[in-house]
Protein backbone atom coordinates (compact mmCIF):
# COMPACT_ATOMS: atom_id res chain seq x y z
CA UNK A 1 0.00 0.00 0.00
CA UNK A 2 1.62 3.36 -0.96
CA UNK A 3 2.16 6.29 1.52
CA UNK A 4 0.81 9.58 0.82
CA UNK A 5 2.47 12.56 0.72
CA UNK A 6 2.12 13.56 4.19
CA UNK A 7 2.83 10.04 5.39
CA UNK A 8 6.73 10.09 3.69
CA UNK A 9 6.89 13.51 5.42
CA UNK A 10 6.28 12.80 8.75
CA UNK A 11 8.97 9.62 8.13
CA UNK A 12 11.70 11.79 6.58
CA UNK A 13 10.90 13.61 9.42
CA UNK A 14 10.99 11.62 12.20
CA UNK A 15 14.42 9.71 10.62
CA UNK A 16 15.78 13.05 10.59
CA UNK A 17 14.93 13.48 14.26
CA UNK A 18 16.55 10.06 15.03
CA UNK A 19 19.58 10.52 13.51
CA UNK A 20 20.22 14.45 15.62
CA UNK A 21 19.78 12.20 18.53
CA UNK A 22 22.25 9.67 17.89
CA UNK A 23 24.31 12.25 16.84
CA UNK A 24 23.76 14.69 19.99
CA UNK A 25 23.88 11.44 21.92
CA UNK A 26 27.34 10.47 20.43
CA UNK A 27 28.70 13.82 19.46
CA UNK A 28 28.17 15.21 23.12
CA UNK A 29 30.34 12.85 25.26
CA UNK A 30 33.37 12.82 22.61
CA UNK A 31 33.47 17.27 23.20
CA UNK A 32 33.19 16.63 26.69
CA UNK A 33 36.61 13.78 26.80
CA UNK A 34 37.71 15.99 23.84
CA UNK A 35 37.22 19.14 26.69
CA UNK A 36 38.95 17.10 29.17
CA UNK A 37 41.72 16.21 27.33
CA UNK A 38 42.40 19.24 26.54
CA UNK A 39 42.16 20.90 30.16
CA UNK A 40 44.71 17.87 30.74
CA UNK A 41 47.74 18.63 28.54
CA UNK A 42 46.78 22.84 28.74
CA UNK A 43 47.37 22.71 32.68
CA UNK A 44 50.09 20.13 32.51
CA UNK A 45 48.38 18.12 34.99
CA UNK A 46 50.54 15.09 34.73
CA UNK A 47 53.77 17.90 35.16
CA UNK A 48 51.51 18.71 38.95
CA UNK A 49 50.91 15.42 39.69
CA UNK A 50 54.97 14.70 39.39
CA UNK A 51 55.61 17.91 41.59
CA UNK A 52 52.93 16.81 44.02
CA UNK A 53 54.71 16.68 47.69
CA UNK A 54 52.49 14.56 49.86
CA UNK A 55 54.89 14.62 52.40
CA UNK A 56 55.37 18.48 52.94
CA UNK A 57 51.19 18.52 52.70
CA UNK A 58 51.26 16.10 55.83
CA UNK A 59 53.23 18.36 57.60
CA UNK A 60 51.55 21.72 56.47
CA UNK A 61 48.34 19.65 57.72
CA UNK A 62 49.51 18.54 60.82
CA UNK A 63 50.62 21.93 61.27
CA UNK A 64 47.09 23.72 61.00
CA UNK A 65 45.93 21.88 64.40
CA UNK A 66 49.08 21.22 66.03
CA UNK A 67 52.48 22.93 67.06
CA UNK A 68 55.86 22.10 67.65
CA UNK A 69 58.64 22.42 70.16
CA UNK A 70 61.96 23.24 68.92
CA UNK A 71 64.83 20.98 71.41
CA UNK A 72 68.14 22.61 69.65
CA UNK A 73 71.56 22.03 70.68
CA UNK A 74 74.32 24.23 68.82
CA UNK A 75 77.11 21.64 67.43
CA UNK A 76 79.60 24.27 67.52
CA UNK A 77 78.54 25.88 71.56
CA UNK A 78 76.83 22.75 72.72
CA UNK A 79 74.35 25.43 74.07
CA UNK A 80 70.77 23.43 74.21
CA UNK A 81 67.79 26.27 73.98
CA UNK A 82 63.84 24.89 74.12
CA UNK A 83 61.07 26.91 72.00
CA UNK A 84 57.87 26.22 70.70
CA UNK A 85 57.76 26.93 66.85
CA UNK A 86 61.30 28.31 67.74
CA UNK A 87 60.25 31.66 68.36
CA UNK A 88 61.99 34.19 70.77
CA UNK A 89 59.05 35.01 72.17
CA UNK A 90 57.99 31.10 72.95
CA UNK A 91 61.42 30.19 74.52
CA UNK A 92 61.43 28.70 77.81
CA UNK A 93 64.01 30.13 80.15
CA UNK A 94 67.56 28.63 80.77
CA UNK A 95 67.67 25.44 82.06
CA UNK A 96 63.99 25.29 81.88
CA UNK A 97 62.05 22.60 80.01
CA UNK A 98 58.86 20.64 79.39
CA UNK A 99 58.61 17.52 81.95
CA UNK A 100 59.28 15.44 78.74
CA UNK A 101 62.87 17.02 77.98
CA UNK A 102 65.68 15.84 80.26
CA UNK A 103 68.82 18.13 80.46
CA UNK A 104 72.14 17.70 81.96
CA UNK A 105 74.92 19.80 80.98
CA UNK A 106 75.64 19.20 77.02
CA UNK A 107 73.90 15.70 77.07
CA UNK A 108 69.67 15.85 76.86
CA UNK A 109 67.20 13.45 76.41
CA UNK A 110 63.87 13.75 74.48
CA UNK A 111 60.88 11.66 74.55
CA UNK A 112 58.25 11.71 72.02
CA UNK A 113 54.78 10.40 72.11
CA UNK A 114 55.11 7.30 70.09
CA UNK A 115 57.60 6.27 72.41
CA UNK A 116 60.69 6.75 70.46
CA UNK A 117 63.70 8.80 72.61
CA UNK A 118 65.86 10.70 71.45
CA UNK A 119 69.40 11.13 73.09
CA UNK A 120 72.01 14.38 72.41
CA UNK A 121 75.54 12.60 73.71
CA UNK A 122 78.60 14.84 72.62
CA UNK A 123 78.97 15.34 68.89
CA UNK A 124 76.39 12.39 68.60
CA UNK A 125 72.95 12.25 68.06
CA UNK A 126 71.24 8.51 68.85
CA UNK A 127 67.33 8.21 68.02
CA UNK A 128 66.18 4.90 69.90
CA UNK A 129 63.10 3.79 67.83
CA UNK A 130 60.78 0.96 69.06
CA UNK A 131 59.99 -0.63 65.92
CA UNK A 132 63.11 0.22 63.44
CA UNK A 133 66.14 -0.20 66.05
CA UNK A 134 68.37 2.76 67.08
CA UNK A 135 70.09 5.56 64.56
CA UNK A 136 72.81 7.59 64.92
CA UNK A 137 73.86 10.85 63.58
CA UNK A 138 77.41 11.95 64.16
CA UNK A 139 78.09 16.09 63.19
CA UNK A 140 81.61 16.38 64.39
CA UNK A 141 82.01 19.57 61.92
CA UNK A 142 82.31 18.26 58.71
CA UNK A 143 80.23 15.89 56.90
CA UNK A 144 76.94 14.18 58.69
CA UNK A 145 77.85 10.32 59.52
CA UNK A 146 74.56 8.06 59.91
CA UNK A 147 74.60 4.70 61.02
CA UNK A 148 71.38 2.32 60.51
CA UNK A 149 69.97 -0.76 61.91
CA UNK A 150 69.40 -1.56 58.12
CA UNK A 151 71.52 -1.30 54.92
CA UNK A 152 68.82 0.54 53.16
CA UNK A 153 67.82 4.14 53.73
CA UNK A 154 64.08 4.18 54.65
CA UNK A 155 61.83 6.91 52.98
CA UNK A 156 60.77 8.49 55.54
CA UNK A 157 65.31 9.43 55.68
CA UNK A 158 66.03 12.46 53.57
CA UNK A 159 69.79 12.36 53.90
CA UNK A 160 73.08 14.30 52.56
CA UNK A 161 76.63 15.13 53.72
CA UNK A 162 75.07 18.51 55.37
CA UNK A 163 71.80 17.29 56.20
CA UNK A 164 70.25 14.41 57.66
CA UNK A 165 66.22 14.78 58.29
CA UNK A 166 64.32 11.91 60.13
CA UNK A 167 60.27 12.36 59.54
CA UNK A 168 58.72 10.37 62.80
CA UNK A 169 54.74 10.19 63.46
CA UNK A 170 55.40 12.62 66.78
CA UNK A 171 57.94 14.91 65.53
CA UNK A 172 61.01 15.20 63.44
CA UNK A 173 64.67 15.01 63.39
CA UNK A 174 66.82 17.14 61.58
CA UNK A 175 70.98 17.47 61.82
CA UNK A 176 72.92 20.00 60.38
CA UNK A 177 76.63 21.42 60.26
CA UNK A 178 76.04 23.99 62.58
CA UNK A 179 72.85 22.60 64.88
CA UNK A 180 70.85 19.43 65.67
CA UNK A 181 67.15 20.04 66.39
CA UNK A 182 64.10 17.96 67.70
CA UNK A 183 60.23 18.82 66.46
CA UNK A 184 58.15 17.25 68.98
CA UNK A 185 54.68 17.94 67.82
CA UNK A 186 51.64 18.18 70.10
CA UNK A 187 47.78 18.71 69.22
CA UNK A 188 46.22 22.37 69.88
CA UNK A 189 47.37 26.22 69.98
CA UNK A 190 49.77 26.37 72.37
CA UNK A 191 50.25 29.68 74.55
CA UNK A 192 47.08 30.73 72.41
CA UNK A 193 46.04 32.16 76.29
CA UNK A 194 48.95 33.30 77.44
CA UNK A 195 53.01 33.38 77.03
CA UNK A 196 55.38 31.53 78.90
CA UNK A 197 55.86 35.16 80.77
CA UNK A 198 52.50 35.13 82.24
CA UNK A 199 51.38 33.99 86.00
CA UNK A 200 48.31 31.80 84.60
CA UNK A 201 50.69 30.04 81.70
CA UNK A 202 49.78 26.16 82.48
CA UNK A 203 46.71 26.53 84.57
CA UNK A 204 43.97 24.19 83.78
CA UNK A 205 40.53 25.91 83.38
CA UNK A 206 39.49 25.17 87.34
CA UNK A 207 42.51 27.43 88.51
CA UNK A 208 42.10 30.04 86.19
CA UNK A 209 38.03 30.25 87.21
CA UNK A 210 39.27 29.99 90.90
CA UNK A 211 41.56 32.80 90.14
CA UNK A 212 39.35 34.62 88.86
CA UNK A 213 36.86 34.98 91.82
CA UNK A 214 39.73 34.89 94.39
CA UNK A 215 40.06 38.42 96.30
CA UNK A 216 43.97 37.21 96.43
CA UNK A 217 45.91 39.23 93.47
CA UNK A 218 48.01 37.04 91.60
CA UNK A 219 49.33 40.39 89.93
CA UNK A 220 49.81 43.08 92.72
CA UNK A 221 47.50 46.02 92.02
CA UNK A 222 45.06 43.87 89.32
CA UNK A 223 42.08 42.40 89.70
CA UNK A 224 42.83 38.42 88.72
CA UNK A 225 39.52 38.54 85.87
CA UNK A 226 41.62 42.11 84.72
CA UNK A 227 44.95 40.60 84.79
CA UNK A 228 43.64 37.54 82.69
CA UNK A 229 41.83 39.77 80.07
CA UNK A 230 45.22 41.80 79.96
CA UNK A 231 46.95 38.67 79.32
CA UNK A 232 45.20 37.38 76.72
CA UNK A 233 44.36 40.43 74.74
CA UNK A 234 48.66 41.49 74.61
CA UNK A 235 49.69 38.14 74.07
CA UNK A 236 52.90 38.23 72.09
CA UNK A 237 52.71 35.40 70.50
CA UNK A 238 49.30 35.19 69.12
CA UNK A 239 48.49 39.32 68.78
CA UNK A 240 44.80 39.23 69.80
CA UNK A 241 44.76 42.51 70.23
CA UNK A 242 46.10 43.30 66.81
CA UNK A 243 44.17 40.63 65.34
CA UNK A 244 40.90 41.70 66.77
CA UNK A 245 41.45 45.54 65.01
CA UNK A 246 42.67 43.97 61.78
CA UNK A 247 38.90 41.88 61.76
CA UNK A 248 37.29 46.05 62.44
CA UNK A 249 39.89 47.55 59.71
CA UNK A 250 38.34 45.10 57.09
CA UNK A 251 34.91 45.87 58.43
CA UNK A 252 35.45 49.34 58.42
CA UNK A 253 36.62 49.01 55.00
CA UNK A 254 33.87 47.38 53.27
CA UNK A 255 31.25 49.97 54.90
CA UNK A 256 33.20 52.76 53.88
CA UNK A 257 33.03 51.59 50.60
CA UNK A 258 29.42 49.88 50.19
CA UNK A 259 27.65 52.44 51.48
CA UNK A 260 30.14 55.67 50.26
CA UNK A 261 29.09 53.98 46.81
CA UNK A 262 25.65 53.80 47.91
CA UNK A 263 25.21 57.60 48.58
CA UNK A 264 27.21 58.56 45.22
CA UNK A 265 25.03 56.28 42.87
CA UNK A 266 21.88 57.02 44.13
CA UNK A 267 21.97 60.43 43.07
CA UNK A 268 23.55 59.34 39.84
CA UNK A 269 21.17 56.97 39.34
CA UNK A 270 18.79 59.69 38.64
CA UNK A 271 20.20 60.78 35.21
CA UNK A 272 20.94 57.35 33.77
CA UNK A 273 16.98 56.12 34.64
CA UNK A 274 14.91 56.97 30.68
CA UNK A 275 11.40 58.43 33.18
CA UNK A 276 13.70 60.70 34.95
CA UNK A 277 16.29 62.01 32.26
CA UNK A 278 14.69 62.39 28.35
CA UNK A 279 17.98 63.45 27.17
CA UNK A 280 19.01 60.40 25.67
CA UNK A 281 22.63 61.49 25.21
CA UNK A 282 23.07 62.01 28.84
CA UNK A 283 21.39 58.60 29.40
CA UNK A 284 24.20 56.73 27.11
CA UNK A 285 27.07 58.85 28.73
CA UNK A 286 26.15 57.82 32.39
CA UNK A 287 25.64 53.62 31.73
CA UNK A 288 28.80 53.37 29.54
CA UNK A 289 30.45 55.04 33.24
CA UNK A 290 28.51 52.72 35.07
CA UNK A 291 29.71 49.61 32.74
CA UNK A 292 33.20 51.27 32.98
CA UNK A 293 33.74 51.13 36.68
CA UNK A 294 31.98 48.03 37.38
CA UNK A 295 33.55 46.34 34.67
CA UNK A 296 37.27 47.19 36.09
CA UNK A 297 37.60 44.31 38.70
CA UNK A 298 38.40 45.97 42.46
CA UNK A 299 41.45 44.08 42.56
CA UNK A 300 42.49 45.91 39.44
CA UNK A 301 41.28 48.90 41.00
CA UNK A 302 43.40 48.01 43.97
CA UNK A 303 46.45 48.20 42.15
CA UNK A 304 45.77 51.51 40.99
CA UNK A 305 45.02 53.00 43.47
CA UNK A 306 47.76 51.26 45.72
CA UNK A 307 50.58 53.17 43.00
CA UNK A 308 48.63 56.22 43.25
CA UNK A 309 47.82 56.94 47.14
CA UNK A 310 50.40 54.34 48.89
CA UNK A 311 49.11 51.47 50.46
CA UNK A 312 46.55 51.53 53.59
CA UNK A 313 43.01 50.48 54.02
CA UNK A 314 41.46 53.62 52.54
CA UNK A 315 42.92 52.46 49.68
CA UNK A 316 41.36 49.61 49.38
CA UNK A 317 37.61 51.56 50.39
CA UNK A 318 38.34 53.55 47.79
CA UNK A 319 38.80 50.52 44.88
CA UNK A 320 35.35 48.77 46.44
CA UNK A 321 33.77 52.21 46.30
CA UNK A 322 34.77 52.95 42.57
CA UNK A 323 33.26 48.97 41.77
CA UNK A 324 30.25 49.37 43.72
CA UNK A 325 29.40 53.06 42.29
CA UNK A 326 29.27 51.36 38.73
CA UNK A 327 27.44 48.19 40.03
CA UNK A 328 24.62 50.71 42.09
CA UNK A 329 24.33 52.79 39.46
CA UNK A 330 22.97 50.09 37.27
CA UNK A 331 21.02 48.41 40.20
CA UNK A 332 19.61 51.83 41.29
CA UNK A 333 18.53 53.39 37.93
CA UNK A 334 16.82 49.92 36.45
CA UNK A 335 14.94 50.08 40.02
CA UNK A 336 14.19 53.57 39.44
CA UNK A 337 12.46 52.95 35.55
CA UNK A 338 10.22 50.42 36.93
CA UNK A 339 8.39 52.65 39.83
CA UNK A 340 4.86 52.93 39.36
CA UNK A 341 4.26 56.44 37.97
CA UNK A 342 0.90 56.47 39.48
CA UNK A 343 2.05 57.04 42.87
CA UNK A 344 4.25 59.67 41.59
CA UNK A 345 0.95 61.43 40.21
CA UNK A 346 -1.12 61.11 43.06
CA UNK A 347 1.92 63.03 45.09
CA UNK A 348 2.02 65.49 42.02
CA UNK A 349 -2.15 65.91 42.45
CA UNK A 350 -1.41 67.44 46.48
CA UNK A 351 0.59 70.19 44.60
CA UNK A 352 4.22 69.02 45.66
CA UNK A 353 7.14 69.85 44.17
CA UNK A 354 10.02 68.22 42.39
CA UNK A 355 11.84 67.74 45.44
CA UNK A 356 8.91 66.13 47.43
CA UNK A 357 7.26 63.91 44.44
CA UNK A 358 10.78 62.21 45.04
CA UNK A 359 10.90 61.82 48.41
CA UNK A 360 7.21 60.71 48.74
CA UNK A 361 6.43 59.57 45.57
CA UNK A 362 9.94 57.54 44.41
CA UNK A 363 11.71 56.86 47.32
CA UNK A 364 9.13 54.74 49.00
CA UNK A 365 9.07 52.01 45.83
CA UNK A 366 12.86 51.84 45.46
CA UNK A 367 14.16 51.85 49.16
CA UNK A 368 13.37 48.22 49.54
CA UNK A 369 15.62 47.47 46.84
CA UNK A 370 18.06 50.52 47.65
CA UNK A 371 18.65 48.46 51.52
CA UNK A 372 18.68 45.03 50.39
CA UNK A 373 21.48 45.58 47.57
CA UNK A 374 23.48 47.58 49.90
CA UNK A 375 23.21 45.04 52.74
CA UNK A 376 23.76 42.07 50.19
CA UNK A 377 27.13 43.85 48.71
CA UNK A 378 28.19 44.81 52.36
CA UNK A 379 28.42 41.26 53.49
CA UNK A 380 29.86 40.04 49.76
CA UNK A 381 32.60 43.18 50.06
CA UNK A 382 33.37 41.77 53.86
CA UNK A 383 35.26 38.85 51.77
CA UNK A 384 36.55 41.47 49.41
CA UNK A 385 38.42 43.35 51.30
CA UNK A 386 40.38 40.50 53.12
CA UNK A 387 41.83 39.71 49.89
CA UNK A 388 42.08 43.42 49.39
CA UNK A 389 43.86 44.12 52.20
CA UNK A 390 46.37 41.38 51.57
CA UNK A 391 47.46 43.45 48.50
CA UNK A 392 46.81 47.20 49.90
CA UNK A 393 48.29 46.11 53.88
CA UNK A 394 45.34 46.62 56.09
CA UNK A 395 42.86 44.34 58.07
CA UNK A 396 42.63 40.72 58.36
CA UNK A 397 43.99 39.79 55.01
CA UNK A 398 47.65 41.45 55.88
CA UNK A 399 48.36 39.29 58.82
CA UNK A 400 46.89 36.43 56.75
CA UNK A 401 49.33 37.25 54.02
CA UNK A 402 52.07 37.24 56.73
CA UNK A 403 51.39 34.04 58.16
CA UNK A 404 51.82 32.18 55.22
CA UNK A 405 54.80 33.51 54.07
CA UNK A 406 56.68 32.51 56.89
CA UNK A 407 55.87 28.82 55.65
CA UNK A 408 55.90 27.62 59.85
CA UNK A 409 52.98 28.98 61.36
CA UNK A 410 50.09 27.40 59.64
CA UNK A 411 47.98 27.33 62.84
CA UNK A 412 47.96 31.24 62.62
CA UNK A 413 46.73 30.91 59.37
CA UNK A 414 43.80 28.24 60.62
CA UNK A 415 43.34 30.95 63.12
CA UNK A 416 43.12 33.86 61.12
CA UNK A 417 40.79 31.78 58.35
CA UNK A 418 38.61 30.84 61.22
CA UNK A 419 38.30 34.26 62.02
CA UNK A 420 37.13 35.40 58.59
CA UNK A 421 34.74 32.79 58.38
CA UNK A 422 33.20 33.58 61.72
CA UNK A 423 33.48 37.65 60.49
CA UNK A 424 31.21 36.71 57.35
CA UNK A 425 29.24 34.14 59.00
CA UNK A 426 28.09 37.48 61.54
CA UNK A 427 27.94 40.06 58.94
CA UNK A 428 25.84 37.51 57.08
CA UNK A 429 23.18 36.92 60.02
CA UNK A 430 23.07 40.76 60.68
CA UNK A 431 22.61 41.93 57.63
CA UNK A 432 19.86 39.34 57.01
CA UNK A 433 18.27 40.66 60.22
CA UNK A 434 18.71 44.52 59.26
CA UNK A 435 17.25 43.61 55.86
CA UNK A 436 14.11 42.05 57.33
CA UNK A 437 13.65 44.74 60.07
CA UNK A 438 14.06 47.85 57.43
CA UNK A 439 12.09 46.58 54.69
CA UNK A 440 9.40 45.20 56.82
CA UNK A 441 9.37 48.31 58.87
CA UNK A 442 9.44 50.78 55.84
CA UNK A 443 6.29 49.07 54.72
Amino acid sequence: MALSATGLDLRSEASALFRRKRLISIGLPVLVLAYFVYIFFSFDIAGIAERARPDNARILLSDTYSFKTHVTRNNRSGDFTVAIEGETKGTYATGVAPDWVSLNGDDADVRLDDGSLVRFRGDMVIVDLPDFGTIELISAGGDIELNLPTDEVPEWISASATRVSLTLPAGRVQVTRSKSEVFRYEGGWELFFFTLDSPFHGRSFAELASLAVSPEEVVPGKPNVVAMVEGFWTNTMWRHGDVFWALCETVLMAFLGTFGAGMIALPIAFLAASNFTPARPLRFAMRRIFDFLRGVDGLIWTIILSRAFGPGPMTGALAILLTDTGSFGKLFSEALENVDDKQIEGVRSTGANALQRHRFGVMPQIVPVLISQLLYYFESNTRSATVIGAIVGGGIGLLLTQAISTQKDWEEVTYYIVLIVLMVMAMDTLSGWLRRALIKGGQ
